[in-house]
């Protein structure tokens, strides 16, 4: 099927050694000298696999990879050996890098046909790798190159076939096989492309990612999709619903808020009412709290949640869910003006809580909190926000894991085996109740922030929960939203992270329509 930019990925059938192809590529697990197909193929070729990794020092390791020239040996023009490391921690991520990795690889050897042997890593684990696998030919072959005007950006993609070969003990894949390969790159094509489209909407520059073009985006959706509606709200409906924090948040700005509300609906009775909820600052200044202009520079990507949360329904309504889903885009700037809201406001939210304003850079929380509000009253069961919310995310977990809060906890492990199903890295900080106290406040029920930096990170989830009455999952990507080095499925810029852990979780683990 056609996957990204024209590539068409397949089901190839015979012995790999002897497809014809411009790059074959495969996965050793450390020692290549262990592996029989690494030393089958070594000796088709008199040796050379074997002295390159020798002279390069390949080891299987995660992240080496060695190219060969086959000079005519075997039809394959080139090898393209790539590490996975060990087998028993072989993860759902590391396929994803390596399918992203072999598609670079392919580009840049002008590559137009690769063939590619999926790794083994334990029965009933194939529909999944070729998923991520799709997955990762997307997200690895993505650029942003529309203000770009130099020809090399201009250039197509020389890559426009992908096949896969599976390990079906030198026999032909059977009817059922080859009905989940296609159900699985259906599914991982269509996550892919909308981790793409998220993508696109993060790189645009704030100037055209506005949030009237935000609530553009989820109607051009919801036109796609007979079982999508959406509605968008205005500042005036938000104040009749008292939406006293989101309003305040957007009030200096001449760009109008819309609160972004879309709702899939399945053909039966749904299992679970999902709402996502995604934050929205499509420029965040700091307010008055303002930020130094270095930290403010890549604030376009502030919203990065609303981004992932909008295009996951373009795949959910595309693949089916079981479940009804809600998505809830927040949407609006936070600059400085005369109108906008200072230190020492105190606002009231939709539930009537009152916060007292002690730093209008944690302003990502307020605009939460009324749209969790909403949520609620939706008759949501289950709730996830998504939100570049705190730089202290970063600092304690790096750019590769986004933080997780929530509670109970059974609802926090169907996200992380959602997440872990997607590639995607998390990890759980706790809720610790006593730091509550230290957004206490003189004049309302609490403040938006501490007045210590200890725990800021954990205080943050801790605002957030006070708004939640039903399951409830935070994801914090202020350090994962956004790479400004390249890596194996994302180029510099935005990567889209949480897109797929939500589609996996709307899925709950249902096989693709084929």
């Amino acid at each position: 099927m056609d996957a990204n930019g024209g590539i068409e990925l397949t089901l190839l059938q015979g012995a790999p050694q002897e497809a014809h192809v411009d790059l074959f590529a495969f996965t050793t697990f450390g020692d290549p000298s262990k592996d029989s197909f690494f030393r089958s193929l070594d000796s088709a070729l008199s040796g050379v696999l074997s002295d390159v990794a020798k002279s390069e020092s390949f080891e299987g390791k995660i992240g080496q990879s060695i190219v060969v020239h086959t000079h005519g040996r075997i039809p394959a023009k080139r090898i393209l050996v790539v590490g996975a490391g060990g087998r028993s921690e072989f993860a759902n991520h590391h396929i994803r890098d390596i399918a992203a990795g072999v598609a670079q690889t392919a580009n840049k050897a002008s590559a137009v046909a690769v063939g590619f042997v999926l790794p083994v890593v334990g029965a009933g684990r194939e529909q999944a790798l070729a998923q991520i696998v799709a997955e990762g030919i997307h997200l690895g072959t993505y650029k942003f190159g529309r203000y770009l005007t130099g020809e090399d950006h201009k250039r197509p993609m020389a890559l426009k076939q992908f096949g896969v070969f599976l390990d079906t003990k030198g026999k032909k894949p059977t009817a059922a096989q080859t009905k989940a390969f296609t159900a699985a790159v259906t599914r991982g094509t269509q996550i892919g492309q909308a981790v793409n489209h998220a993508r696109d909407l993060i790189n645009e520059p704030a100037a055209a990612v506005t949030p009237i073009a935000l609530a553009s985006d989820a109607q051009a959706i919801a036109k796609k999709h007979k079982s999508v509606t959406v509605t968008v709200l205005d500042a005036k409906k938000c104040q009749e619903l008292g939406m006293g924090m989101f309003l305040a948040v957007g009030r200096g700005s001449d760009q109008e808020p819309r609160f972004i509300h879309m709702t899939y609906k399945p053909a039966k009775k749904p299992r679970k009412r999902l709402c996502f909820i995604g934050k929205g600052i499509t420029f965040d200044s700091g307010g008055y709290s303002l930020k130094p202009s270095q930290a403010m520079e890549d604030m376009k990507i502030d919203m990065s949640g609303a981004a992932a949360v909008i295009s996951a329904m373009d795949a959910i309504a595309t693949l089916g869910s079981e479940h009804e889903v809600h998505v809830i885009a927040a949407c609006c700037e936070n600059l400085v003006s005369g109108r906008a809201y200072k230190l020492g406001d105190v606002l009231v939210s939709m539930d009537g809580t009152t916060v007292e304003i002690n730093n209008t850079d944690a302003e990502g929380r307020l605009i939460l909190g009324d749209a969790m509000t909403y949520a609620e009253r939706l008759g949501a069961t289950h709730m996830v926000d998504v939100a570049t919310l705190t730089g202290a995310v970063g600092r304690a977990l790096g750019e590769l894991v986004t933080g997780l809060f929530g509670t109970p906890q059974d609802w926090v492990e169907q996200v992380k085996s959602a997440a872990d199903r997607a590639g995607e890295r998390m990890w759980q900080i706790p809720l610790v109740a006593e730091y509550r106290t230290e957004m206490d406040s003189w004049y309302a029920d609490f403040q938006n922030s501490s007045t210590t930096s200890e725990g800021s990170l954990v205080k943050s989830g801790l605002f957030l929960q006070e708004f939640a009455t039903v399951p409830w999952v935070h994801l914090d990507i202020g350090g994962t939203g956004y790479f400004r080095k390249s890596k194996p499925f994302a180029a510099r810029g935005s990567n889209g992270v949480i897109h797929a852990t939500l589609v996996e979780l709307a899925l709950a683990g249902a096989t693709a329509r084929a």
